[in-house]
Order: structure tokens, then sequence, then C-alpha cells
């Protein structure tokens, strides 16, 4: 009888350890604007992050893993079914992706963890039940880069969305700090993908020296067939991550999206832990950026890094 009692007790006591949990494993709600390496690599640092925490997939949390396609509109949808379905947290990877998370989640008071955002401040994310990291893009370094591999360069292209708040940003740091490096600015915006190959066109019958990438969404799905265009006219472009000096970039001063996407992952792990609130998190700036070259392009244009910079960069051809 005695034996029964304490069964029923102990049996109690792990019934009430999952009623006190919920019952069910949480889930996260992963949105990602789109599908390119740096977006992924966001992802799967994310992931890794949560595993760093020592945080295991299944027990400790699920994954609803869904990729707008670089559609706002199916973005928004993402977001309010995630918010319908009541998800534990939503990671949302890109602006677009996590303006909509933000807007979706509000009501509910679901926490929203960002990652691969320039400006939060600009993006309206830095109030609220929201947090994540900036892949703020290194432009000093990068106009400091340009200028040590093209001593006599006068003008920088840039081609940007004119709808994305990441890509704003990044056009007026540009334009801020070029003179100081001797540079000009000759920015082009687009409205969507479709126009990035005439602004390409346009880039070059301006004469201008190079191309330096951003983390453009609209760009970086079509910088293959911009690398193609401007690698016949003779200009050199310069990447803002490692992917893009991968794909044919001669050069990058940029982050790794791995190790961001891993920060992030961090912060959500304080937060699924109940450790921290996402509105008690202010958003973090990754620092640390590495000089990324790709021997084989720089070659084709007859470049070569300075032998002081030689030490500190990365190969990061395929």
């Amino acid at each position: 009888m005695r034996r029964t009692a304490l069964i029923i007790v102990a049996l109690a006591s792990v019934m009430l350890f999952a009623s006190g949990c919920g019952g069910k494993v949480p889930t996260i709600g992963i949105s990602q604007y789109g599908e390119h390496a740096s977006l992924d690599n966001c992802r799967k640092g994310f992931l890794q992050g949560l595993t760093d925490a020592r945080l295991v997939e299944d027990k400790d949390y699920k994954v609803d893993y869904q990729n707008a396609g670089f559609d706002n509109a199916v973005a928004t949808q993402i977001a309010q079914n995630f918010s319908s379905k009541g998800v534990a947290l939503m990671c949302a990877i890109a602006t677009p992706s996590a303006t909509a998370c933000f807007a979706a989640a509000e009501d509910k008071d679901i926490p929203v963890v960002f990652t691969a955002i320039t400006d939060p401040v600009k993006a309206k994310l830095d109030k609220g039940n929201v947090t994540g990291t900036s892949d703020k893009l290194p432009v000093e370094a990068q106009l400091d880069l340009i200028r040590r591999l093209q001593p006599d360069a006068d003008t920088i292209g840039i081609i940007y969305t004119l709808s994305e708040p990441n890509s704003v940003s990044s056009i007026a740091e540009y334009q801020a700090k070029a003179a100081a490096f001797g540079f000009a600015i000759e920015a082009i915006g687009v409205t969507q993908q479709s126009e990035v190959s005439l602004a390409t066109d346009a880039m070059i019958a301006k004469g201008v020296d190079c191309l330096s990438n951003l983390t453009d969404n609209n760009v970086v799905c079509v910088l293959p067939s911009v690398l193609e265009k401007t690698r016949e006219a003779g200009i050199p472009v310069y990447g803002s991550e490692v992917e893009q000096v991968k794909i044919g970039c001669v050069a990058a001063a940029g982050i790794d999206y791995f190790e961001l996407g891993r920060q992030t992952g961090a912060i959500a792990a304080r937060i699924l832990k109940k450790e921290a609130k996402a509105s008690e998190i202010p958003y973090e700036t990754i620092s640390e950026y590495g000089i990324y070259i790709n021997s084989a392009a720089l070659a084709e244009f007859a470049m070569e890094i300075p032998p002081d910079m030689s030490d500190k960069a990365i190969e990061a051809s395929n």
C-alpha cells in the first residue's frame, strides 16, 4: 500500500513538472527573408548558438523554419502564422522578416530575436519585446581596403534597394566617409531585383573604378550576373562578407555571418531559459571583421594585397 502511494506521488510530480513546462516542447519560429549564403549562415549559426547553450532540439525546443523567398507579403504571412500558432520565440533573419515578425508578435508579447539587420534603430526594432544582432558594415575598413588595392581610384559605384533600410543606412555612411579616403560615391537605387542588371550596365557606362557591394538582398541574389558583367568591363567588385568573395568579389572587409548567427542564438537561449526577457537585452553589434581575399579574382585584375596586409588576409576563394 505504501509502495503504491509512493508511485502515485512520483507520477503526480512528473505530471506537475510537465504541466509547469507547458506540457509540450516550445517552438521557435524561424523566418528567413530569402535564401542566399549569408542568410543561410545566419540560420546555421543561430542553431549552433542554441547548441552551444546546451539546448537540445526536440527536447528543449522545436524549429518551424519558413522562407519568404524575398517576398514581403509572404514574410508577413509567415509572421502572422507564427503568431496564431503561439510560438515561444520568433527568430527573424533580415529586416523585412524582422519588421513583419515584430508587428505580428507585439499584441501577443512573443519575443522576437533578429539578425542580419544593419540599423535596428532605423528599422524601429530597438524598443519592445525585441532584440538581436546587427551586421553593421565596417565601412571605413572597406574604404581603406579599396584605397590600398586601388591607389588611383576615384569613384566607387554602389547599387542598392531604395526600400531596404539596411542599404539606405549604409549608403549614407559611405557618402559621409568616402571623401576622407579620396573617393566619390556613385549610388544607383533600384526597387526590385530585376532592375539590378540595368543598374550594373549604368555603372559600367559611368566609368566607375570599382563596385562595393552591400548586404542588399536584391543585389546579393543576382551577384554572379553582376560579376559577369563587371569582369567583362574590367571593373573589380568588392564584397561585404566572405561568401561574396568566394563567388568572385576581389576582397572584402566584412563579418562572418555564421558567427553573427551564433551570437544571435546565444541571445535566444537566454530568453528560452528565462534568464532575461528580450526587452531587457540590448541588441548587439558584431565588432570584429576579417579581410577576405580571392587571389584568383585579384590576379584577373592584376591586383595585389600590400605586404603589410597579407598576414591578416584570409583566402576565401572556392
